[in-house]
């Protein structure tokens, strides 16, 4: 199977990239990236990687293994510019997330949410974390000019998430935390058909789950579509997605 993963030439969420990525591939899939321009290695988030404030708020240690191995991968290459991109030829979407400046590029290309209604109009698996369903709101189906998010269910980055990280690091990172002006959750709760739509999930500000331990985490399964919140939720998510994609290749 080959699986989509499109991305900003930098500053993607590290664990929502690379856990994603590692139980993927480890499973016999095709990860294929698609960047901006084509041919370029993405790069996640310093920060993440080293730490935001004092060491911590980072990734944990095994997402950070699995990004040294990821980038290392001849395979973890932008070969695919996103205004070239084929959507038939793919049979899963994943949209990860990320909060820095550098992952406007890729939340607000309006060629990117082209390609990425395209793609959900042909019914095929797509999974969407954090900032991820971002892409998903601003995609406009053509038959309606809606979001193609309006009448399902999807949940995003909280807005009690986003606020806290911002307030807890804004003395020292101003806005680091907060990529637009309106919270995600604001945007993304916008365009849905019902408020009821919008599945917030546990509260939660720092047990992320774990590969052997899913309890912290929490995802919405609508049909084709799953959505999580953060990167807390990513072995989950990217748990969910594998099976959905093997199930969808066995129909």
């Amino acid at each position: 199977m080959r699986i989509l993963m499109p991305l900003p030439d930098r500053d993607f969420d590290v664990t929502e990239v690379a856990v994603p990525w590692q139980m993927l591939t480890e499973a016999g899939h095709e990860v294929v990236i698609a960047t901006e321009r084509g041919g370029v290695t993405p790069v996640g988030d310093p920060r993440l990687l080293d730490g935001v404030l004092f060491g911590r708020l980072g990734a944990e240690s095994e997402p950070k293994q699995f990004y040294r191995r990821m980038v290392a991968d001849p395979r973890f290459r932008g070969a695919v510019a996103w205004q070239d991109l084929v959507a038939a030829d793919y049979d899963g979407l994943l949209l990860a997330g990320g909060h820095a400046r550098g992952m406007r590029q890729y939340l607000g290309s309006a060629v990117l949410q082209l390609k990425v209604a395209e793609f959900w109009r042909l019914g095929r698996p797509v999974a969407a974390i954090c900032h991820g369903p971002l892409l998903l709101a601003r995609a406009q189906d053509p038959a309606t000019g809606r979001s193609v998010l309006h009448g399902r269910r999807t949940t995003c980055l909280p807005k009690y998430l986003e606020r806290t990280a911002y307030l807890l690091t804004a003395w020292r990172l101003g806005r680091y935390y907060r990529t637009y002006p309106a919270y995600v959750e604001d945007e993304v709760t916008a365009v849905l058909a019902s408020a009821s739509d919008f599945q917030r999930g546990p509260r939660t500000l720092s047990q992320r789950g774990t590969a052997t331990d899913h309890r912290p985490a929490f995802i919405v399964e609508d049909g084709n579509y799953l959505s999580a919140r953060w990167p807390g939720d990513a072995y989950l998510f990217a748990g969910r997605f594998l099976t959905m994609v093997e199930k969808t290749a066995r129909a």
